[in-house]
């Protein structure tokens, strides 16, 4: 899953970055909010987190232009500003959820697998198709009655293929999910994490749609 911060404070934001990515995010990170706006245009992301207190706008201004330009992903407020009537204008103005500073890693990253969850209608966060079951929250996965175990890397592709099954992503869009912003990615990575994948799943788990990407199909397990 990934998740676009939007933080202007340089030693929170890089708390944030690195402790969802230890949640098994891939978390992005930029400080103002013009700069979001760019990004979401642009960009694919399943949920961001928002700041109010911007450098270049108002948090609460960026989040109305967003929703006005017709965005929908989840966005959850963290901000300092603890007030009711700070909270009622984001909410009213689309934020899906508002937590005040300072906040528990473990909270936020459970609020945000809820507001996914809640987009994708599913009532649990574990994804189950056929034999193969991944609990993001745990960060397992298991073949019938058998734990596998996948890198880091590998459940974060498979996750997202599980996500939207019976949709195809190409490789520029698993690429994203699983690497984000980071450079000096291999051309063939997601080829290697998809091999591994079928290795340890089956080969029939994930297909390949020859010229446009990977698709799981639930009819076809």
């Amino acid at each position: 899953m990934r998740i676009l911060i939007i933080e202007d404070d340089s030693l929170l934001g890089e708390g944030l970055r690195a402790g969802l990515s230890q949640h098994g995010f891939t978390a992005d990170w930029l400080q103002e909010g013009r700069l979001a706006l760019h990004a979401f245009q642009h960009e694919q992301f399943d949920a961001a987190v928002l700041d109010l207190g911007l450098p270049d706008m108002d948090g609460k201004d960026l989040l109305i232009e967003y929703r006005n330009r017709g965005g929908s992903i989840p966005i959850l407020v963290l901000t300092a500003r603890n007030g009711i009537g700070h909270k009622l204008v984001c909410l009213e103005g689309g934020a899906d959820d508002y937590l005040i500073k300072p906040v528990d890693l473990r909270e936020l990253a459970a609020r945000l697998h809820i507001l996914l969850r809640r987009r994708e209608g599913r009532s649990t966060s574990v994804i189950r198709i056929a034999d193969v079951e991944l609990n993001p929250h745990a960060h397992k996965v298991s073949l019938g009655s058998e734990q596998v175990d996948l890198s880091p890397r590998e459940f974060k592709v498979l996750h997202a293929l599980l996500r939207s099954s019976g949709r195809v992503m190409s490789k520029e869009q698993l690429e994203q999910h699983v690497y984000g912003w980071e450079t000096d990615v291999d051309s063939n990575a997601i080829q290697v994490h998809v091999h591994n994948i079928r290795r340890k799943l089956g080969h029939n788990v994930i297909q390949t749609i020859r010229g446009i990407g990977y698709i799981i199909d639930q009819k076809d397990q």
